[in-house]
């Protein structure tokens, strides 16, 4: 995909980065069908589940025929493409669990799966670009996006949960778009040294941000933490830094050697980086490198607004060099708002890994994991890992310091800490 080129000089603009001023990052309207010809993909990929349940995905996807990629022309053909040949594809290598992983991806579905990939800039392994931003549709046409209205085009195990996974996930990323809109705003107005625009479009943003964490709230109504845990991790989840593939995987025909991708993550997400660029957030060297490979996980437009936004003007150094009350505050209320974010994700993950892992490691300890209880049925080797491959605690706790790190000298750290203690 090319390079975005845009004019230095010209007033920073969303437009060439493929963000959309009602949707942000989301795919705005995606196909739900593909062209005739990929009749194979769609018939096996919208039957997924039920293929695994019955131990049938894989001697279907053998049978299936080698398909040419030359009748996807639009941009939304190879999106959705894209989703149904990585749903195929978690399903594929995880049909069996974490014991009987397979270690080639077959021809018929490696070789159109990789050229999608390459004509896209996305990896060939479900990314939160396929999961979330383009495997949504609204039941009723006509009405609201919202969580009683939308479903997904494709899914994977775990039933309603999956959906409300998906689905509260695209309500956060829907929930930032006022943010996103904001960007532009503090970015010109910085150069033109406009105080008063930047500090009502960093309000608006902290706004924004608190609608995010509003919006990620729902995932306690929508999704049981062990059909989460037991059933849907493990098709999240990636053949880099997973002891259950250690080698990888081979992509046959693409090249002989295994390669090795990481799963879904959170932090996939355009959203976050671009907040942190914006606000001046530095990550530690072992949780920065991990983000910064995220990057690759993104579509190239998005992942190109995140390098442009960190090559402006440093917001935080215009906002101590004004020394403008209001400015000051609307800054600081937005690395608040998302340290706040990012508290509430810690306490998420909590709830939806870190404790049914305990109840997980007790049941084995007991010799009850034979399928009691939906927990049982995780992998092991994922038990203090995110599906991107991170030591997920360690990790989410130490991205939260650092965003409190990106306070103002002197803003009170008392009213920073007060923020962690009253989310853990």
């Amino acid at each position: 995909m090319a390079t975005v080129v845009t004019d230095s000089k010209a007033p920073f603009s969303l437009d060439p980065y493929h963000v959309s001023e009602e949707l942000g990052f989301i795919l705005s309207a995606p196909l739900v069908e593909l062209p005739s010809y990929y009749r194979p993909w769609m018939d096996i990929s919208l039957h997924v589940t039920e293929l695994i349940n019955s131990h049938e995905l894989r001697s279907l996807i053998h049978k299936m025929p080698l398909l040419s990629i030359q009748f996807l022309k639009s941009h939304r053909e190879l999106r959705l493409a894209h989703l149904v040949l990585s749903v195929m594809t978690m399903g594929y290598v995880w049909q069996e669990g974490e014991n009987d992983t397979i270690q080639i991806l077959p021809r018929n579905l490696a070789v159109p799966y990789w050229k999608i990939s390459q004509r896209l800039g996305l990896p060939p392994i479900l990314t939160h670009a396929d999961a979330v931003l383009a495997n949504w549709r609204k039941r009723d046409p006509e009405g609201p996006i919202d969580i009683e209205n939308l479903e997904l085009l494709v899914t994977l195990p775990g039933g309603e949960s999956v959906r409300g996974f998906f689905m509260v996930t695209l309500l956060v990323e829907l929930a930032a778009v006022p943010a996103l809109r904001s960007i532009p705003l503090v970015i010109n107005g910085v150069r033109c040294e406009d105080v008063e625009t930047v500090a009502k479009a960093l309000e608006d943003m902290s706004q924004s941000i608190e609608g995010m964490t509003h919006a990620l709230k729902l995932m306690h109504a929508h999704v049981e933490p062990p059909v989460f845990y037991g059933i849907m991790r493990i098709y999240l989840s990636g053949w880099r830094d997973n002891p259950s593939m250690p080698e990888g995987l081979v992509y046959e025909g693409v090249q002989t050697a295994p390669m090795e991708y990481s799963g879904g993550s959170a932090a996939q997400s355009s959203l976050l980086h671009c907040f942190d660029e914006l606000l001046g957030v530095k990550h530690e060297a072992k949780s920065g490198a991990f983000l910064t490979r995220m990057r690759n996980y993104m579509p190239p437009a998005h992942k190109q607004l995140i390098e442009a936004i960190s090559q402006q003007t440093s917001l935080g150094g215009f906002v101590q060099e004004c020394s403008n009350a209001r400015l000051s505050q609307a800054f600081q209320c937005c690395v608040n708002k998302l340290s706040a974010l990012r508290s509430y994700h810690i306490n998420v993950v909590s709830r939806f890994i870190t404790v049914p892992a305990a109840r997980a490691r007790q049941l084995r300890s007991q010799g009850q994991s034979s399928g009691e209880e939906t927990v049982s049925k995780a992998p092991t080797a994922l038990e203090e890992r995110g599906t991107g491959g991170s030591g997920i605690m360690n990790f989410l706790k130490t991205v939260r310091d650092r965003t409190l790190d990106a306070a103002l000298p002197q803003t009170s750290k008392a009213a920073e800490k007060a923020t962690i203690e009253h989310h853990r």
